[in-house]
């Protein structure tokens, strides 16, 4: 797509956006309360430790469009795409005319050195593809027809996004960015994110194969996948864009302890299960809190841990934890803490998107009883709204997130 050609799709969807998703705080008559004992919760917080780290609100207000799954209604079927700069894998994502928050972008893996004889292959590979069955069985099912494990694990690295598993990560980088005060650039060693994930180490002090190799997946999954976005500027009485291109991170450099162990980042990725020993990244929408004032306050006790035995996209709290930061910035909250979201645009978020009503709602309280109980929620409420289209009410603890 030429870039004119997105600017002015972007720019559309942006000045066409508006708000009708039936909020409503002041609703009087609640439908359903999940209030909680405030007196026993405010006993447990005035024991933990109170600091903070602060997260970008530009990467928070796109970071639940950019996970956003096939499920979703808005998102179109992968392509391979080919312009004068490159050839490219993508997944794009349609704006929500209805809810300014579900913006536009696209979200692609640029195919660097190809050439012709390999592009048609891969165009051969890419009707393999079976989309259907990773929409109803899975992306490891839909992709067993694919042969070649470098394509295989190009679709499922943009097919899978951040997910919860890469969003954790993200927030651990954010944390030690703070931390280490280095602006942008953050040094970790893998075994000390691979412990914060909550696994378990062998019996010589290392991890599983399988699980460093899925972090150096996921690490060069944040640093090649670009999010293709219009940021909306305003000259006068009209609304215009500009198109951002931005990975989440960029990875710098990375180190071997054990040399001359032979290991190469990206044929890692694609080929092989290795992980380099340490990395140094930049956070790429990185602005810090000194810089532009807009950004999220996160508990620095957040929980990262992966639930053993767990898939990720079944981590419901974190897709719902990252949600509420990012209506924190897209929304004005009421007293600071106040937020009223259609209940329809959460489970939207949170992919509960099936026809069994009963379990996405069993699914859904469950998971806001999660956040209460790790303090982020302190309460939330099913209100009626416009057109019968209910909304819930959360009660958000500024102690453990909170806007700028």
């Amino acid at each position: 797509m030429p870039t004119s050609d997105l600017v002015s799709g972007l720019t559309t969807s942006l000045s066409n956006s508006v708000d009708n998703s039936g909020r409503s705080p002041g609703a009087a008559l609640a439908t359903r309360h999940f209030f909680f004992p405030l007196q026993q919760f405010q006993r447990t917080v005035t024991k933990k430790d109170r600091t903070t780290f602060p997260v970008d609100g530009q990467l928070l207000m796109v970071l639940p469009r950019a996970s956003a799954s096939l499920k979703n209604p808005d998102v179109q079927l992968p392509i391979l795409r080919s312009d004068e700069d490159g050839y490219y894998l993508e997944v794009r994502v349609e704006a929500d005319p209805n809810e300014t928050s579900e913006l536009a972008l696209t979200r692609r893996i640029p195919l660097e050195n190809l050439t012709a004889e390999e592009w048609e292959d891969l165009k051969q590979q890419y009707a393999q593809l079976d989309l259907q069955t990773c929409t109803d069985q899975g992306i490891s099912k839909g992709l067993e027809k694919i042969q070649d494990r470098r394509i295989q694990r190009l679709f499922m690295a943009l097919l899978t996004f951040l997910n919860p598993r890469q969003v954790s990560i993200v927030l651990y980088l954010y944390k030690l960015a703070a931390q280490q005060g280095n602006g942008p650039q953050v040094t970790f060693r893998s075994n000390d994110l691979l412990e914060s994930l909550g696994y378990t180490r062998t019996k010589d002090g290392g991890f599983a194969s399988k699980l460093r190799s899925q972090l150096n997946r996921d690490l060069v999954a944040l640093h090649r996948t670009e999010l293709v976005l219009a940021q909306s500027l305003r000259k006068g009485n009209n609304i215009g864009a500009k198109v951002i291109i931005k990975s989440v991170l960029r990875i710098k450099d990375y180190e071997i302890d054990n040399v001359p162990r032979d290991f190469d980042l990206v044929k890692a990725a694609d080929y092989t299960y290795e992980l380099a020993d340490a990395y140094t990244v930049s956070l790429e929408f990185f602005e810090g809190p000194g810089r532009t004032g807009d950004y999220v306050l996160f508990a620095s006790d957040i929980d990262i841990s992966q639930k053993l035995g767990s898939n990720a996209k079944n981590d419901y709290a974190t897709k719902l934890l990252i949600y509420l930061a990012s209506r924190l910035k897209w929304d004005t909250p009421q007293d600071g803490q106040f937020l009223a979201i259609s209940k329809q645009y959460l489970f939207k978020n949170l992919d509960l998107l099936g026809s069994n009503s009963s379990r996405n709602n069993q699914i859904f309280w469950r998971t806001v009883e999660e956040l209460q109980q790790q303090g982020y929620i302190l309460g939330a409420q099913e209100l009626p709204g416009k057109k019968k289209a209910s909304i819930i009410q959360f009660q958000i603890n500024p102690e453990k997130l909170q806007a700028n």
